[in-house]
């Protein structure tokens, strides 16, 4: 069950692990087509939290956030690999943040085609987060192993 176990973590992970390294190749001086992606609806979600909320969203360079996406994604999927709920987080934390600035589709009408496809991404990362999630209640709900003092030796006659 342990080999099982460590298969699927690898291949859950390799998908995070995988994008990280494709988006660290692509980053240049610029942050690359991450940065360029995600500048426009960083801009667009931080106008619609302002305007709902009445909270004002930090300006910041995007280079920084998609290098922490990227750090969040490797380092996150390479623990994750070897069961570590620390890379669990880390790629959870990586989740919430993204999905919604990327995946968009509360911006767009119903009958436009944007909407299904984004919509269609935001439900596959809101399953990817709930397996992390599900990953991370499994890993505090197992009781830790205890050390058993072994009885000591009695002589039989």
């Amino acid at each position: 069950m342990a080999l099982v176990s460590f298969v699927g973590r690898v291949l859950f992970a390799s998908m995070f692990i995988l994008s990280a390294w494709q988006e660290f190749n692509e980053f240049g001086v610029d942050g690359g087509p991450a940065a360029k992606a995600l500048k426009p609806k960083f801009n667009v979600f931080s106008k619609t939290v302002t305007a709902h909320t009445g909270v004002e969203v930090p300006e910041f360079n995007i280079k920084v956030l998609v290098a922490a996406a990227v750090a969040f994604k490797g380092v996150g999927g390479i623990l994750f690999i070897f069961g570590s709920t620390i890379g669990a987080y880390l790629l959870a934390l990586q989740q919430v943040i993204i999905t919604p600035i990327l995946y968009d589709f509360y911006n767009y009408d119903t009958e436009k085609k944007e909407f299904g496809l984004l919509f269609s991404k935001f439900s596959q990362n809101l399953a990817l987060l709930g397996a992390l999630l599900f990953f991370i209640g499994m890993k505090n709900s197992i009781p830790r192993r205890r050390l058993k003092k072994k009885a000591p030796k009695t002589k039989t006659v």
